[in-house]
């Protein structure tokens, strides 16, 4: 007889069992997640208008308040340009990434121009005045425009998820035992219009239930309508009067335009006529709000509730909605068919956003038809009257105006928004490192992968700038390192930047009517040259070609690249590539400059002291210095030494003599009797000292690399840098040779090896001689 085998019992190891609790507390919290995301428990009508009395703001918006509200959500108020030159133009620093790129599958750059375009256009939604108006962003294939409202259309879905874009909706909750229940109702619910449609009689295809699973019958308002709507109209603002207590936000209910809609609009025919067959019934309009609830509307693309996109191709509906089993119960509850469950598929839009992705093929038409909802908000869904509040965008190419240039009553319903290709070259890099990659700037010399999108960038700008020109007369001035048509200045114009190279005058003539002139010109750029696909196209063989090169990608072989005989390359402007290069140039030899640029801060601070003290005397005086406690023998050299280097060797005695005059004014009518005696700062923390102190330390620098010209001893240390051989160097040569080092790494972001090759090509290619 065989022995029968026992099976020992399995156990699971900790490990396993561990595993399975991490694994079912991650699925705890997901479910947890979802539910506190997507939840949105119906809201009844009196604790929504405790809400609204507490959170006024946050409830009373449509769509275009909602809107205004996402952009300011997700971009942060802008920073100043140009900060004190008096009145501001409106050109404000946006960081729009929050909104453009983080989270987003493909990622839209907006640059300075565009973003302020946008902004723009926003903060008008806040005052109510451009509703019913379509807008359409304008530009040419390749300039992005379907990302930017892909993107912007997604975040505004994510928005309504959210508790700060919160917007509410009515939600209808009837209670059936109230109502009497069911009944049957042996009219007919007949069909509105057409009789083709599919609407029948109830009782031949519906049986009325025994027994109705649930206490309510619930649904939606399918037009989204805002449950303060359900106040009616005559007693809407008097209620508000009595519910708010904020009184500032109650003026502006009253009295903004932007909040006309909460006193004026009316609710959809479904809810009206719901709202009105109820209180004949129940006889009671507490009872009727009892029923009416508020529920968060989450805007879903996929299911067009809320945002709805329409691609060229995709056909028009022809028919109206209706549910034919709700129309039923809400007859058999009410033993009348006054209410009407039918609604177009504007509806499913209203207070959201319809968007037309192009302007072609059958958007053409579709375009046409919105022209009356658009200009009245109202349309007919067969013998109804559906009012209807939308955000109306689209995506037009240039080619494609003539569609519905030449109708007249659409001139003044139609806002365009130009969407250009990109005229920042800073927002340029950031489109080549969001597709290569982040690395990519570390194969190229500091400044070289900027000089690379600006070379794209020029062929999307006008040569002619009158704007420009009216502003900067005499341009020859600047001749050794600009092109001859400004655009290497617009360039930097257009990022918020005033170049460091432009002279003090042309500074201070750089007022706010000049720039809103320059600003209000770019609205003509960007709409030719290389579009944002072929720059990438450009850049990847450009990247090709040279990153697996020993050395990093320098100015010489950019230009190499980009001055090839080469049919695409005929968009660079002529001569733009060398001016370019010669910019670089320039800021090298500043760089280097600053880099190798030591002084005595203590010293050249009781230099400027002392000058201060002394304008207060004639020359053949001697005194002892107030600040320094230096004896002062003050002569007209003493003057002149210091004169010299802060306004430059090539100063006219005319001029010395002048500024002189100047700085002695100031010092007398502010320096001394405001800053020192009232305000009791001392000289050092004067306006006057730091201006003389940033023109005496900027002129100083300028002089810096004059004993290392043509120094052959000098240029070998530098290859000799971090070897053996360069500690057979004297000291004060490796010392300033380790801080021009460091200071290139430091300031200006190079390795040690770009350190060292910049600066033997400043010294090989004579930039000092140059400028």
């Amino acid at each position: 007889m065989s022995k029968k085998k026992h099976s020992k019992p399995k156990f699971e190891s900790l490990s396993t069992l561990e595993a399975r609790a991490r694994k079912l507390e991650a699925l705890i919290n997901l479910s947890n997640n979802i539910r506190d995301m997507e939840r949105r428990q119906p809201l009844p009508f009196n604790d929504f208008l405790y809400l609204a009395a507490e959170k006024p703001k946050a409830v009373f918006r449509d769509i275009f308040q909602l809107f205004h509200d996402m952009i300011h959500y997700y971009v942060p108020k802008g920073k100043e340009e140009f900060k004190g030159q008096g009145e501001v133009t409106g050109f404000l620093d946006y960081d729009c990434s929050r909104l453009f790129v983080q989270h987003c599958d493909n990622p839209f750059f907006a640059d300075r121009l565009f973003a302020n375009r946008l902004m723009n256009l926003v903060n008008g939604f806040k005052n109510g005045t451009q509703n019913n108006h379509i807008f359409l962003f304008e530009g040419p294939p390749g300039s992005g425009k379907s990302t930017f409202l892909n993107n912007l259309l997604y975040k505004l879905e994510e928005f309504t998820k959210q508790p700060e874009g919160a917007i509410y909706k009515t939600f209808w909750r009837l209670d059936i035992k109230k109502l009497g229940g069911f009944k049957r109702f042996a009219r007919k619910f007949h069909e509105v219009g057409n009789e083709n449609e599919e609407v029948h009689d109830a009782e031949h295809h519906f049986q009325l239930p025994d027994s109705y699973p649930h206490k309510y019958l619930e649904f939606s308002c399918p037009n989204h309508d805002h449950p303060i709507l359900m106040i009616p109209k005559v007693y809407r603002k008097q209620f508000l009067n009595e519910l708010i207590t904020d009184a500032k936000f109650k003026h502006e209910l009253f009295n903004e335009k932007e909040y006309e809609w909460v006193l004026k609009d009316i609710p959809c025919h479904i809810c009206n006529s719901l709202y009105n067959s109820l209180l004949d019934l129940l006889g009671d309009p507490l009872q009727v709000f009892e029923m009416i609830s508020a529920r968060k509307n989450y805007y879903n693309r996929q299911f067009g509730e809320g945002i709805s996109i329409f691609n060229p191709g995709d056909q028009q509906i022809r028919r109206p909605f209706t549910n034919s089993q709700l129309q039923h119960l809400i007859n058999s509850l009410l033993q009348e068919d006054d209410v009407k469950f039918i609604f177009s598929d504007l509806a499913k839009t209203n207070n959201g956003v319809l968007a037309l992705m192009d302007i072609k093929e059958f958007n053409i038409e579709r375009l046409k038809n919105l022209h009356g909802v658009i200009s009245d908000g109202v349309h007919k869904v067969e013998l109804l009257e559906e009012r209807i509040k939308t955000l109306f965008v689209g995506l037009v190419n240039p080619e494609d105006k003539g569609h519905y240039e030449k109708i007249k009553s659409f001139q003044d319903r139609i806002i365009s928004v130009k969407v250009p290709y990109i005229l920042d070259y800073r927002t340029e890099v950031s489109i080549y490192k969001n597709k290569f990659g982040d690395d990519i700037e570390e194969k190229f010399l500091p400044g070289v992968l900027e000089n690379v999108a600006k070379i794209i960038i020029s062929s999307r700008l006008h040569k002619d700038s009158t704007e420009i020109r009216s502003w900067i007369t005499q341009p020859v001035v600047y001749h050794k390192f600009v092109d001859d048509d400004l655009l290497l200045l617009k360039m930097d114009l257009y990022t918020g930047k005033m170049p460091s190279w432009i002279s003090e005058e042309d500074v201070k003539k750089f007022e706010p009517p000049v720039r809103k002139e320059i600003l209000a010109a770019s609205e003509r750029e960007g709409s030719k040259g290389f579009s944002g696909r072929q720059a990438l196209t450009i850049f990847y063989t450009l990247l090709s070609k040279f990153e697996k090169a020993d050395k990093l990608i320098t100015m010489d072989l950019v230009h190499d690249f980009f001055g090839q005989k080469d049919d695409l390359f005929k968009e660079i402007p002529e001569g733009f590539l060398q001016s370019l290069h010669d910019l670089y140039d320039y800021g090298v030899l500043q760089e280097i400059k600053e880099s190798i640029y030591y002084y005595n801060e203590k010293e050249i601070a009781r230099n400027i002291a002392d000058y201060l003290f002394a304008i207060n005397y004639e020359p053949g005086e001697t005194h002892k210095s107030d600040y320094t406690g230096n004896l002062l023998e003050i002569t007209p050299e003493f003057f002149r030494e210091f004169e010299l280097v802060v306004l430059g060797k090539a100063v006219t005695d005319y001029r010395r003599d002048a500024f002189r005059r100047e700085t002695h004014n100031e010092y007398i009518s502010s320096t001394l009797s405001q800053e020192i005696r009232l305000e009791g700062r001392p000289i050092e923390q004067s306006t006057l000292f730091k201006s003389l102190l940033e023109r005496y330390t900027k002129n100083l620098k300028e002089n810096a690399l004059a004993p290392y010209a043509g120094n052959d001893n000098f240029r070998r240390a530098i290859l000799d840098f971090n070897t053996p051989g360069f500690n057979a160097y004297d000291e004060k040569l490796k010392r300033d040779i380790r801080q021009l080092i460091n200071n290139l790494k430091q300031k200006f972001r190079y390795t040690a090896e770009g350190a060292r090759q910049i600066a033997i090509y400043a010294l090989d290619k004579k930039l000092y001689d140059k400028y």
